[in-house]
């Protein structure tokens, strides 16, 4: 910024005539934790300006913490950027989902390596069973839910993904011994068997109700065809695998969502 760009009051501004280097230093300014927003300087000429701020800014707005029971919803775009406007302010928060892990594991191991903070790092992968939200938006509670109801079955695609399923005995046992192990990781920590959406929805349909209808809908372009984690370091640091088959751990999460779907007063189907 200092050499590039020209100071003006408490920020600085960066000028440039290709719109791309000035989203890619708009960017840049964010990563670093300043509010940056590009403007158009000069109509008509190509010419763009990228003021950025400070990190501490009177006119950037604080948020107040408020208590909130809805969904969230991740947010997936091609470059990994989601750029949120306050007051044509601009805040940077990268690809909700996979930034947010690389930051904490970043973050983690900035503490572990600066100031000596003992921890430890597992990256888990699905998990279902007992006590799952039942509007939680996972296919396993999806599933589960839409059978007990007598909805039918929504499958996106052909339902050829696959997917992997850690009964959650299994990854809490898993999370025990890395925390009383001494390696930091970070280790996967999953159940490596595949199943197809499909053969899961079906599965569910055998457990519930045979009479299930299964529909297809399309399929969404950002869904990942294939999950499975590699626990080589599991086993071999932690002594660690699963042990509950899918077939146990469906029997007893449909039992829990049984239970407490007919304690809110739901008429569910019989089995």
């Amino acid at each position: 910024m200092m050499g590039d760009g020209s100071q003006h009051g408490d920020g600085y501004a960066y000028y440039t005539k290709s719109k791309q280097l000035a989203d890619d230093v708009q960017e840049l300014a964010m990563r670093c934790g300043y509010a940056a927003s590009v403007v158009s300087h000069a109509v008509g000429r190509d010419l763009y300006r990228v003021n950025i701020r400070p990190i501490k800014d009177a006119h950037l707005v604080t948020p107040e913490p408020f208590r909130y029971a809805g969904n969230v919803y991740c947010v997936n775009v091609p470059n990994h950027v989601v750029c949120v406007r306050r007051h044509g302010r601009v805040a940077f928060c990268g690809n909700c989902y996979d930034e947010g892990k690389r930051v904490a594991e970043t973050l983690a191991f900035d503490y572990h390596l600066q100031n000596g903070v003992e921890i430890r790092v597992a990256r888990i992968f699905n998990t279902y069973g007992s006590r799952m939200l039942e509007n939680d938006g996972r296919v396993v509670s999806n599933f589960v839910v839409q059978a007990l109801k007598g909805e039918p079955l929504t499958v996106y695609g052909k339902g050829s993904q696959t997917r992997s399923f850690c009964y959650v005995s299994d990854l809490v046992e898993g999370l025990i011994r890395l925390m009383n192990n001494d390696h930091t990781g970070p280790i996967n920590l999953g159940n490596p068997d595949e199943y197809t959406i499909l053969q899961l929805a079906q599965a569910v349909q055998n457990l519930v109700n045979p009479d299930t209808e299964i529909i297809f809908k399309d399929l969404p372009k950002d869904d990942p065809q294939r999950r499975r984690p590699d626990i080589t370091k599991a086993k071999t640091l932690l002594g660690w695998q699963p042990t509950i088959p899918l077939q146990e751990g469906l029997k007893t999460t449909i039992a829990d969502f049984r239970d407490r779907l007919t304690e809110e007063g739901y008429s569910l189907v019989s089995g």
